[in-house]
């Protein structure tokens, strides 16, 4: 998430870890299982039609345009307004090993008429060529009704390079799909000179029309190919995340990531945008345009959806969601600390916390910031900072123990390549002041020194900041906040073409959702590492780029086999907290609450209890809910 960022880029949500998804580990993973496992209940109830479902958020969403979109509170309402040719079900589950959630993170037709498989004649040339079909009957609200194409897919792909507003994680692509690097090379050599090729909404489109992907073709209206570099076992995870989405031609006439574009945006989903006021409100309604038949995924029980957006606190949110005033958040605010203890232990039918899989929070250095000599450039001082943090108090922050379990590897339990191993030794995560301060003084810095550190400005983030802050002072380093909203949060971490100036930010506090689950290696260590990737709305937000990582990431996309994958994807992990890119502190429940009314619904029309947890959305799936009139 992702990515949030999914993600979350990911991702100001609470995220949620359980047992293990991956048979590579060598070691015993700590206990993550949560107080309340997420039930199973189900309901006779029949689903009703009608009713306004309410979402209330901070700051909402970053972006609508599916491209640059990599935030859990973006893909909480792209579930409902964009589709991709596999996506995920959402049921219910009971922990990462349950069979609910091997369904929830196993890719199924969408758009597609089926996955693509070598029985069925999809997979050819050695697992090099997948061949997809689309469905007659998914049309986009266009005026009047279309059909949605292979066309539209293919021009989501040759959007991801446009100069104003990028995907959010180009790496997965390029890396696995043929002629995509060089179409990225030549789109940006192309808009290099704003003066001679201005990145206007005529000229992006113009390039984009007459430069092809030699990995993908369109042999008709219905029919897409992508050809491969080599066999990639995890590419339909690729093609399932919203970056992937079809996008109409419409979207040609407005610069990527415009006002001008989300104000015309379409959908192929059950629910289109129909009222945005950025930083207000956003209002969907029924899309009119959409068929049940075509879509085995979401449904359009509601008659509207309707996110305020208002800067409101967890605290806040909680009574608006117990009082009945809204529903479910939009995952920008975590859920109120203090409260989780006496909500776990209430067993209400609408509070479930869900079992999940993710690095939330963590710390990430800058190691291009010029600030205080080039601090963040030492691996002293970063070392100093993995031990002298106090990982006990930030989790309290959070809520304490029933939400989350301190981990000191960049890959978190439950998934390929997570061996439990601790480089930093420091007291069960209370923190080894004296390391710290030794380090520090080997570093240059004996008497201390001052950092800038970003995070996001909501009051659950807020806590977990003073709790850092507190615990760092003790070994002299000083943080000075520079809080920011959630929608503007991960922009800015994200944008190395500023970041190596004076000022910025030396220490960011993201978070990291797996974009997937299952065969997900890359997910964590290539999404979050691999260089080099310094860009623009980059996810690798310390510009980290070493050859030892890069060869092993290499090796472990085209192992033999998972645990030979597995063995590469730890032996980066390693290398990575030598250097000490990354500070991880916790991995996370996700404690979901809805309101009373709140009902979700399985695939088959079936009932469930309250608000069903989508793990790769890393919120509530909201086509699938129901409202209740009693």
């Amino acid at each position: 998430m992702t990515r949030v960022p999914r993600r979350f880029a990911a991702l100001a949500v609470v995220a949620a870890v359980a047992t293990g998804l991956a048979a590579c580990s060598s070691s015993s993973s700590p206990s993550t299982s949560p107080t309340t496992a997420a039930p199973t209940a189900t309901s006779a109830q029949t689903p009703q039609y009608g009713g306004t479902l309410n979402i209330i958020a901070a700051t909402g969403p970053d972006h609508l345009d599916t491209v640059p979109a990599y935030y859990t509170v973006d893909y909480e309402l792209e579930r409902a307004y964009t589709r991709q040719l596999v996506s995920y079900e959402t049921v219910p589950y009971t922990s990462t090993t349950s069979s609910g959630w091997t369904t929830d993170s196993t890719p199924v037709a969408d758009v597609a008429t089926v996955v693509p498989t070598v029985a069925n004649g999809g997979i050819t040339d050695g697992g090099k060529v997948y061949t997809f079909h689309i469905k007659t009957g998914v049309d986009w609200n266009s005026t009047p009704v279309r059909q949605v194409t292979s066309y539209d897919f293919l021009r989501e792909f040759k959007a991801f390079f446009n100069p104003v507003s990028p995907v959010g994680n180009p790496v997965y692509y390029t890396s696995t799909i043929a002629g995509m690097q060089q179409y990225d090379n030549e789109e940006t050599a192309y808009f290099a000179n704003a003066k001679l090729h201005p990145p206007t909404a005529a000229d992006i489109a113009n390039f984009q029309n007459t430069h092809s992907i030699t990995g993908i073709t369109t042999p008709n209206s219905m029919t897409i190919q992508f050809t491969l570099i080599q066999p990639a076992s995890d590419f339909l995870y690729m093609l399932a995340m919203p970056f992937a989405s079809a996008r109409p031609v419409e979207y040609d006439s407005y610069v990527p990531n415009s006002l001008q574009l989300d104000d015309h945006l379409l959908s192929d989903g059950p629910y289109a945008i129909t009222s945005y006021t950025p930083g207000k409100q956003i209002v969907l309604t029924k899309n009119a345009a959409w068929n049940q038949s075509t879509d085995p995924l979401r449904h359009q029980y509601v008659n509207e959806i309707v996110e305020t957006i208002n800067g409101s606190s967890a605290q806040t949110q909680l009574a608006d969601i117990e009082a009945g005033t809204m529903d479910i958040t939009s995952g920008d605010t975590t859920l109120n600390p203090a409260s989780i203890p006496g909500l776990v232990a209430s067993h209400i039918p609408n509070f479930v916390d869900w079992p999940w899989s993710d690095t939330f929070p963590y710390i990430v250095f800058n190691l291009r910031s010029p600030d205080s000599s080039g601090a963040m450039g030492k691996v002293l001082v970063r070392q100093a900072v993995e031990y002298g943090l106090d990982k006990v108090a930030v989790v309290k922050a959070y809520g304490g123990p029933d939400v989350g379990t301190i981990i000191n590897t960049v890959i978190p339990p439950g998934n390929t390549g997570y061996v439990n191993y601790n480089l930093y030794p420091d007291d069960n995560g209370a923190g080894n002041v004296a390391m710290c301060k030794s380090d520090l003084s080997k570093a240059g810095y004996p008497n201390g020194l001052t950092l800038t550190y970003m995070y996001p400005n909501d009051s659950t983030d807020t806590r977990a900041f003073e709790a850092i802050q507190a615990s760092l002072a003790l070994c002299g380093i000083t943080l000075t906040g520079k809080p920011e909203p959630g929608s503007t949060f991960f922009v800015d971490l994200g944008n190395s073409p500023e970041n190596n100036k004076a000022g910025q930010w030396d220490m960011g506090q993201p978070g990291w959702i797996p974009d997937w689950y299952g065969n997900n290696g890359r997910t964590v260590i290539q999404a979050l590492f691999a260089g080099p990737n310094c860009v623009i709305n980059t996810v690798n937000y310390g510009c980290y780029d070493n050859a030892t990582v890069n060869s092993l990431i290499s090796q472990a996309e085209t192992a033999p086999n998972l645990t030979a994958a597995g063995a590469d994807w730890h032996a980066a992990d390693v290398q990575i907290m030598k250097d000490a890119v990354i500070v991880p502190i916790m991995s996370q429940t996700f404690p979901l609450i809805a309101s009373k009314r709140v009902r979700g619904v399985l695939p088959n029309g079936t009932t469930y209890q309250t608000a069903l947890f989508n793990p790769n959305i890393g919120d509530p799936d909201i086509t699938n809910i129901w409202l209740a009139s009693s």
